[in-house]
């Protein structure tokens, strides 16, 4: 099990620095025209890869608790509903440079509380 928790966890740190590096930030070239279908079918196919991930990863968390990693979990799933989500959710109606701007910074809370916990899993399993 824990090498499953690793390899999702892995998954989504990828996933996550390819957003935050480069498909976030190509937010501010679509064209102002197009920008409402661009983020429909950003969200659509995204969450396609995301909601499997996001959703073991959670079953995983929930199945075999640990003290360090669960509380990462929390975080990225509080960040995803409080903060990204409502983003997204604004951009649905067009162009908002400033919405933009907001995702990219605070995209970051998911990029850092992933990427810990792919080190504490990769410890943990090293370890032992």
């Amino acid at each position: 099990m824990e090498l499953v928790e690793l390899l999702v966890t892995f998954g989504l740190v990828v996933l996550i620095w390819i957003i935050q590096l480069l498909h976030y930030p190509t937010f501010l070239f679509v064209q102002r025209d197009a920008f409402s279908r661009f983020e429909a079918f950003h969200s659509a196919r995204i969450s396609i890869i995301v909601i499997p991930l996001m959703l073991t990863e959670l079953a995983l968390a929930l199945i075999s608790p640990r003290a360090l990693v669960t509380p990462l979990v929390v975080m990225v799933w509080l960040s995803t509903f409080l903060l990204q989500v409502p983003c997204h959710n604004k951009l649905q109606s067009g162009f908002d440079e400033a919405t933009i701007h907001r995702l990219i910074k605070t995209n970051w809370i998911r990029t850092i509380l992933w990427s810990a916990k792919l080190f504490v899993l990769g410890y943990q399993w090293r370890a032992g």
